[in-house]
């Protein structure tokens, strides 16, 4: 079984709960997008290969994003990434696991866009703090659309910035979340 498929049913296990008729949906390829925008450089992290599900009825949503599938324009910058900044082999993942406030008021029946407030806990370099951030859910033929745009602050995941390269990496990171998921179906 492909590890990306596994690990995506693993998640949708692990939200499904007591409530085995409820509805889910999953993807293993979302993307997230982060952009550093400091004095002196402009860094830009892509990585569309993001396993994430989502309880239609319970309003779990959970993200598992591995750090080293982020991509970015110049090999150094990924490099740096991985080894010097998020410590990739050390924390190979982050994770988001929160609720959808309102699911309920979100008919996944037809066509509709939806503002939302998602509340959780974002865990980054080994680092977990409870966050709450605005967001859309559109329906779409029987998809959901879930994007966000949030920003972070490096410090707060403790990630270190050498004084040597400070001008290059900005102090807080803006984040853009895109996820289409698709109905599981056992």
């Amino acid at each position: 079984m492909n590890t990306r498929i596994y690990i995506a049913l693993l998640m949708v296990l692990s939200i499904v709960g007591s409530n085995l008729q409820a509805q889910k949906y999953i993807t293993k390829n979302a993307q997230i997008r982060f952009y550093s925008d400091a004095p002196t450089e402009k860094i830009e992290g892509i990585n569309k290969q993001v396993n994430c599900a989502l309880d239609a009825t319970s309003g779990d949503f959970i993200f598992k994003v591995l750090m080293q599938s982020f991509q970015f324009e110049k090999a150094l910058m990924q490099e740096h990434f991985n080894e010097n900044y998020v410590e990739s082999p050390k924390f190979p993942n982050a994770t988001f696991m929160g609720k959808v406030d309102g699911i309920a008021s979100i008919d996944f029946t037809k066509n509709g866009k939806y503002e939302v407030v998602v509340n959780g806990n974002l865990t980054l370099h080994g680092v977990s703090k409870s966050i709450s951030e605005k967001g859309t859910i559109e329906v779409i033929d029987g998809k959901v659309k879930a994007s966000a745009k949030f920003i972070i602050a490096i410090a707060d995941y403790n990630i270190k910035v050498p004084s040597a390269v400070m001008g290059k990496i900005a102090e807080k990171v803006d984040v853009n979340v895109e996820a289409t998921l698709e109905k599981f179906v056992k």
